[in-house]
């Protein structure tokens, strides 16, 4: 396994590859690895010859600066899971490689609408950083494939319109969320929950199935199952940071013609805040969806 951390090295690795006739299946990551990175390299793996896996903590994409200084970084063992798993090249860069300019100075790639509804509206700036960053490493590793968690709904849904929007020759495969056995979603952050707090923290997906279900029973109006649902996870120990629940397709307001509806589940338990999603078949268009 290589381990790259200069982009020009990186083209020319590329550059090989192409020349072999190699298709690549690329894995942009922020490192701190846990399995469910590993299955989308496994994903990978069945697709292209080649998986190539970058560890970068974007700081484009944050909006507090302790929160960049906080967040873990685990190079080493991360490119030793790697090595494990049969990565071809593991891509490490520097900020000033990637931004030599500066953040300031920097072209950025926004997407309208999916950047600045629901977490976007939280977090001014962080999609626009994601997506900068993204289409980036695209343009220095140029997959075939590029391979990206439904953990992050809102994160997978702007990539694909960026994608799609730029005409960029790169099919962008979903890989289902990663669970620990309580149901817990796998994520770098859960590793900055103490003792207690991790066996608190399951009872996030347990609440976003019990809200999907009544969801689907149509029991009564979305402010109301979205109130209930925050309760319980407050009562619980969490705080409840945002709970949405909109078009699985659009992410807007729920329609007359909405078919499938995501829940989006934010909440701080501790200091460290959790993400969940669930995708919900609307069997009809009877769905309560007031606000």
């Amino acid at each position: 396994m290589l381990i790259l951390d200069d982009p020009q090295q990186l083209r020319e690795q590329i550059k090989q590859l192409k020349q072999q006739g190699c298709e690549i299946a690329f894995v942009p990551t922020m490192g701190n690895l846990h399995d469910g990175h590993l299955t989308l390299v496994k994903a990978g793996q069945k697709k292209a010859a080649a998986v190539i896996v970058s560890i970068f903590v974007n700081p484009m994409q944050f909006n507090n600066d302790q929160d960049l200084q906080n967040y873990p970084k685990t190079v080493a063992q991360d490119c030793e899971k790697l090595a494990a798993a049969g990565v071809n090249i593991v891509f490490t860069p520097s900020a000033k490689s990637i931004y030599p300019k500066g953040l300031n100075a920097q072209t950025y790639v926004e997407v309208p609408f999916l950047s600045n509804c629901l977490e976007g509206q939280l977090r001014p700036g962080h999609f626009r950083g994601m997506s900068t960053i993204v289409n980036k490493l695209f343009n220095l590793v140029q997959p075939d494939y590029a391979f990206f968690g439904e953990k992050d709904f809102q994160q997978l849904a702007i990539i694909k319109q960026m994608v799609e929007d730029l005409a960029m020759p790169i099919e962008i495969i979903p890989v289902a969320t990663k669970r620990a056995e309580n149901g817990l979603a796998l994520s770098s952050r859960n590793s900055k929950l103490n003792a207690a707090e991790k066996q608190t923290a399951p009872f996030l997906a347990t609440v976003m199935n019990r809200l999907a279900a009544d969801l689907q029973a149509q029991k009564t109006e979305l402010s109301q199952l979205i109130a209930d649902a925050s309760s319980e996870l407050n009562n619980a120990g969490f705080n409840t940071d945002a709970i949405h629940i909109v078009d699985a397709q659009t992410l807007q307001a729920l329609g007359e013609n909405s078919e499938e509806a995501v829940i989006l589940m934010a909440a701080f338990l501790g200091k460290t805040r959790l993400i969940d999603n669930k995708v919900v078949s609307l069997n009809n268009h009877q769905t309560k969806i007031q606000a």
